[in-house]
């Protein structure tokens, strides 16, 4: 996966370094040898990453990531600091200026690369889920960050450790004591059993399990498609690069070297819980949109786009089927005056309650749809025309028998018209639904308050 990466340091050397072997790895590159100079080129230049050393004569480092992190323009893009600081503390003021990595010169080549490409694949899918997430506001479909709500589920978290020495065991016990959700296993067993049977917000995997059992959990994790969002924090021991490296490339999150640090391991695992949250409110607006889009707003029912493509499909299907499929299409009698006797906020009433009865007298298999202002099509797959009529003149007696509720007490009676038809092996949506309409007028025609079979 290639990528565009401004590096920065105030040493040309290095930067020409950095800048060599990045090529060599098919990366684009753009330079910035001073922190402002970063600041402009992150704007202007639209970095998928950025390797930014900490010790620089204008803007340090960290404040230079603090200000990226800040700005709505550009605290998506993932940072990586590179620098000679090799202190814990240095790497948490890092971490909580919001760096996402921090590696410590001089860098392991395959390690850095490994980064690189790891953050880079998260930022891919950030950016589709931003868009989403920006299409979703101006829609009016989605919600902006709740930093109260958020703080509280940082807490309330479910994390899941799987380590197998008790002493590294109560040492993260003592340093993640404020995560209310913490839960340990032992082993790759139970660690599998764990996640089959609960969600997690991060789980924290030890890659000193015998036999890479580490490995193997890890790549469980990734390639299950119900597990793969969970974020992996691994826990490494000091030189054991290789298995870093792979577990890396699997594509786990971050890492933590053993013992950890309670500092960091407290930022790292932060950084985790606040990007899945970040991820999870993506994903919910995701969902939105897509409901919106096939959903009709005021009934909750199937809209006319989500009806017409479902047809589609089920014109291909029916064709292999034994059993025919059915449709009715229903209409509310003289709903019109109710609109203009009652004004618009009682008919939408009627609708929201009409549909209500519908859900109720349909099978969990049928398809209800609102096609237009009060017209609505229900499609009764495995049925044929004769159980149609019979379930349509069951929902016509349901729906005048019980009054509706408009408020402040009153209360109407409304009646439906139903036509009812059956669909013919691979034929085309428009002529089953101009069957049923023709049936349904007929049914206006002699009298409205019944259902009727096209012929």
């Amino acid at each position: 996966m290639t990528a565009k990466v401004l590096v920065v340091d105030d040493v040309h050397v290095i930067r020409k370094v950095l800048e060599a072997k990045l090529l060599a790895e098919f990366f684009e590159v753009v330079l910035a040898g001073s922190g402002q100079e970063a600041l402009e080129k992150a704007h202007s230049e639209s970095p998928d990453i950025i390797l930014l050393d900490v010790m620089m004569p204008d803007i340090d480092g960290f404040e230079v990531c603090r200000r990226l992190k800040a700005d709505p323009l550009t605290s998506h893009i993932p940072v990586v600091m590179i620098t000679g600081l090799d202190q814990p503390s240095d790497r948490v003021t890092g971490l909580e200026a919001g760096a996402d990595d921090f590696l410590t010169k001089p860098t392991n080549d395959v390690a850095l690369f490994a980064r690189v490409r790891n953050l880079v694949r998260l930022k891919t899918m950030f950016d589709e889920l931003r868009m989403r997430e920006v299409t979703g506001l101006s829609l009016g479909i989605a919600n902006h960050a709740d930093p109260a709500r958020e703080a509280a589920a940082l807490l309330n978290a479910s994390i899941l450790v799987v380590e197998d020495d008790p002493a590294m065991t109560e040492l993260i016990r003592s340093q993640l004591a404020y995560q209310t959700g913490l839960c340990f296993v032992t082993g790759d067993v139970e660690a599998k059993q764990a996640v089959r049977d609960n969600l997690w917000d991060l789980v924290i995997v030890s890659l000193t399990l015998p036999g890479q059992n580490g490995l193997r959990l890890c790549a469980h994790l990734r390639s299950s498609e119900r597990l793969r969002q969970v974020p992996v924090l691994v826990l490494s021991k000091v030189g054991d690069d290789r298995s870093l490296l792979r577990a890396l490339d699997l594509g786990v999150n971050d890492y933590v070297t053993k013992p950890p640090d309670r500092a960091e391991l407290q930022a790292r695992v932060n950084t985790q819980l606040r990007r899945k949250s970040f991820q999870d409110r993506l994903r919910e607006t995701m969902q939105m949109s897509v409901e919106m889009a096939v959903i009709d707003p005021l009934t909750g029912l199937y809209n006319r786009r989500y009806l017409e493509s479902h047809l589609a499909g089920r014109a291909n299907h029916d064709g292999a089927s034994p059993r025919p499929t059915a449709l009715m299409i229903l209409d509310l009698d003289h709903f019109k005056s109710i609109n203009d006797r009652f004004g618009h906020a009682a008919g939408d009433t009627v609708l929201k309650q009409f549909a209500h009865r519908i859900r109720l007298n349909i099978r969990g298999v049928d398809l209800a749809a609102r096609v237009g202002g009060e017209e609505f099509v229900i499609v009764l797959p495995e049925t044929s025309g004769m159980e149609a009529q019979m379930i349509a003149q069951r929902l016509v007696r349901v729906i005048g028998q019980e009054a509706f509720v408009i408020g402040d007490g009153r209360e109407l009676q409304v009646t439906v018209s139903i036509g009812v038809t059956e669909a013919r092996p691979g034929e085309a949506a428009e002529e089953v639904l101009q069957r049923a309409d023709a049936a349904l007028y007929r049914a206006k025609g002699d009298g409205r308050n019944r259902s009727e079979v096209a012929s």
